[in-house]
């Protein structure tokens, strides 16, 4: 938010409308291609450099906008890229714009990786310099023609000076021995320094870490006669820093013999400066969803700015509201240890100039840090740094502020109105992170409670199990008597209702079987309790049972029941032979889906025996058998196969239903979850077309394969004519509108459990659980 629009009370505009809005109103064109070279991103004055309207170039290939052999040479460019990692800038092409007309093209590229470090693309700006070029070639001409009109006549000096006068970038004629013969006023307008100060003398405007570099490219110059593109830095009169792109001619005026240089900068500071801004706020923009971190993603975000406005150093400075005191989260300075003890330091909140931004919302220039009464020195000593001059601009989230980023030392000049408009717009990007980062934080706190109530569930779901015994036991036990009462009266009458009781109650008591498999607990300490308690009482039982029901070992007879209720299971392990085991598990199933019109198909070859118990066994087994028996219509069938596979055994049960939708695959050995939507379910018998499952089967069969070493895995595709949950099977083929004949539903759909025995289960001995 500017500061117009504070004092106004105008909405603040968002940091992805002003990112937006920055990117489609700056004059270089700015775009993204694929791996494979085609437009995915670009904005209005791209459209404007290559000279066509968006339509023609959103998704279409750069290669058609040049002719073939530029398009090759463009392509072993990016293909450089891609190789290296390294991005190029001032690279320039030609292309062709839609009139036909041959545009020159400057731009940099650089590679675009994703979260996890995939290469997908380029990123990079554009920008027509086809005048420009023209106006070099001119230039270029222009000094042929100079040179030549020296060596011809001493006369034509002046007019060729007067040509030089009215060109637009700096130029300097050196002598041999390096000393100003002559300088344009392009020269004295950017680095200012007049022609009648430097006559005869050396520029002082090389800085002292490009002395090497510039003697080097002098004597390249007087090597090779010309040098047509060297980027490098050069000082202005009053000590400012400038980016210049410079060429140089070795000129000469009678005979073979040099005579002179001839050297053309270009002032591209500005051109430099708007490509760190454009690919820093691309870069924080991008990388917001990256980093969940706040320390990280603000440590990145620092860097970024100390890049793009060419600091020594960068702060994201946060308020702590509860203590009332500014602390640095996130740090970047081109000495890292100073970053380390930056976020070791808590300073009050009215200290300093970032109290002053905090407190008046308005951004703050400092040029000289220890003559400035806000500045506070404290922190520079616990830094062991010394600040020259500051930039500090509010970060805002709605009406409150909640920090501050601070910019310090700028290099080769001094902070000013553009680097308070850049930073500001920076922070409007950043802040909304931090809230969200806050957000993120209550998250994770909610997740651990989450978490915390999930175990107190599966505690609560374990005891659960272990108290059905009792009253499940006694339920049976009264059904068995009543049904004994009962023997002496007609069998309609009462039969069907016992009969249903005993149904019901086994369904309960198998889900209390698969929950403690599930939950994996401990025998239940009411089996000691009962046992000593028997122990205890044994003779006054039989005194008991014998005074009421006659001798007979009816103390026994209650404590094998109480073993078998509540003792404690233990699995043997057992070598079995799986195509037998098969075989005979089949054999004991099929009266229990002998009204269904089922076809069981077999292929049960000869496969290494596998180790472990047979209840584990016969519980995957029979659960898989069963789940696809259900999931058959009348009319179908299931396949059955045992086969040898590596060094192992493979166990497969293959239906022909509907399937199991894509969503639904994902969470099927989730437990207690079933692919039909709740008002669909209903409780059939066993074994029954859609019987309702309780959906703890699959989960179980997961853990006994974690517990045992074996691995099964399920690979199904949803009938495409009941694409949904709530779609509802007809259950016989015959009666169903899609099918003509058998195969057709078997070709429709369908699920295939797989359960692998590897040769650990095979060879090697295990223990039971």
């Amino acid at each position: 938010m500017t500061k117009k629009e504070n004092k106004t009370g105008r909405p603040m505009v968002s940091s992805e409308e002003r990112y937006k809005a920055f990117i489609e109103n700056i004059d270089d064109g700015v775009y993204e291609v694929d791996l494979q070279g085609n437009f995915t991103y670009f904005n209005n004055s791209l459209c404007k450099v290559f000279g066509y309207p968006r339509e023609d170039i959103q998704g279409r290939n750069f290669s058609k906008f040049m002719d073939e052999n530029r398009a090759r040479a463009a392509f072993d460019i990016f293909n450089q890229i891609y190789l290296t990692g390294k991005g190029i800038s001032d690279l320039l092409w030609e292309t062709i714009d839609k009139e036909g007309n041959t545009r020159s093209v400057e731009l940099s590229a650089n590679l675009i990786t994703d979260s996890a470090g995939e290469k997908v693309g380029f990123r990079g700006i554009a920008r027509d310099v086809t005048a420009r070029v023209k106006a070099q070639s001119a230039l270029v001409e222009s000094e042929s023609l100079l040179q030549g009109a020296l060596e011809a006549s001493r006369l034509a000096e002046k007019r060729y000076k007067t040509l030089l006068d009215f060109l637009p970038y700096p130029l300097v004629v050196f002598n041999l021995d390096g000393t100003v013969s002559y300088l344009n006023p392009a020269f004295t307008e950017i680095f200012g320094w007049s022609l009648e100060e430097l006559y005869g003398k050396r520029i002082p405007y090389v800085p002292a870490e490009h002395e090497e570099e510039t003697r080097e490219n002098i004597e390249r110059l007087i090597r090779d006669k010309v040098i047509l593109h060297h980027e490098s830095k050069r000082l202005t009169k009053d000590g400012k820093t400038v980016d210049v792109l410079m060429r140089g001619v070795l000129f000469t005026e009678q005979g073979s013999e040099p005579a002179g240089e001839i050297v053309l900068l270009r002032d591209i500071s500005h051109e430099k400066r708007q490509a760190r801004i454009s690919e820093a706020m691309l870069h924080i923009s991008t990388a917001l969803p990256a980093y969940p971190d706040l320390e990280d993603l603000l440590d990145y975000v620092s860097e970024e700015i100390r890049k793009a406005l060419d600091v020594e150093g960068a702060l994201v400075i946060l308020l702590d509201r509860e203590k009332n005191e500014l602390f640095f989260l996130g740090a970047a300075y081109d000495d890292r240890a100073t970053e380390q003890r930056a976020k070791e330091i808590r300073y009050p909140a009215d200290k300093g100039v970032s109290g002053k931004v905090i407190k008046t919302g308005e951004p703050v220039i400092v040029h000289d840090t220890y003559n400035d009464p806000d500045f506070y020195r404290v922190v520079d000593q616990r830094l062991g740094y010394r600040s020259r001059s500051m930039l500090d601009v509010p970060m805002r989230s709605g009406d409150r502020i909640v920090g501050v980023l601070c910019a310090i030392n700028k290099k080769g000049g001094a902070f000013d109105q553009d680097d308070v408009e850049i930073l500001s717009m920076i922070a409007a990007t950043v802040a909304p992170s931090i809230e969200n980062a806050r957000f993120s934080r209550e998250l994770r706190r909610a997740y651990k409670e989450v978490s915390s109530l999930n175990r107190a569930k599966d505690r609560m779901i374990n005891r659960l199990s272990h108290e059905l015994k009792t009253p499940l036991s006694v339920l049976m036990a009264s059904l068995n008597i009543l049904s004994n009462r009962l023997a002496a009266l007609p069998e309609e009458s009462w039969k069907a209702t016992i009969e249903r009781s005993r149904r019901n109650l086994d369904r309960i008591l198998g889900i209390q079987y698969q929950a403690e498999d599930i939950m994996e607990g401990k025998p239940y300490k009411s089996y000691a309790l009962l046992n000593h308690l028997l122990d205890q009482c044994e003779d006054q039982l039989e005194a008991f049972a014998a005074e009421k029901a006659g001798e007979g070992a009816i103390v026994d007879f209650i404590r094998g029941r109480i073993q078998e209720i509540y003792g404690p299971r233990e699995s043997k392990i057992s070598e079995i032979p799986l195509q037998d085991f098969v075989k005979e598990r089949l054999e004991i199933l099929r009266p229990s889906f002998h009204h269904r019109q089922v076809e069981i198909e077999t292929r049960l070859e000869d496969a290494p025996k596998v180790r472990l118990p047979e209840e584990v066994l016969r519980k995957v087994f029979d659960g898989l058998v069963r789940n696809a028996v259900e999931a058959t219509p009348d009319e179908g069938k299931v396949e059955v196969v045992v086969q040898k596979r590596g060094g192992g055994a493979e166990l497969v049960v293959t239906d022909h239903g509907i399937g199991i939708t894509e969503e639904n695959q994902g969470r099927i050995f989730e437990g207690f979850f079933t692919t039909q939507e709740t008002m669909a379910y209903s409780s059939k018998r066993p074994f029954d077309f859609n019987a309702g499952g309780k959906g703890a089967d699959l989960l179980r069969m997961k853990i006994f394969s974690e517990r045992y070493g074996f691995r099964i895995g399920m690979v199904s595709a949803r009938c495409p004519h009941l694409p949904k949950d709530s779609d509802r099977c007809a259950g016989v083929i015959s009666r169903c509108s899609f099918c003509r004949a058998k195969e057709d539903c078997t070709r429709s759909g369908g699920t295939s459990f797989s359960v692998y025995f590897p040769a650990s289960v095979i060879s090697e001995k295990g223990e039971g659980a």
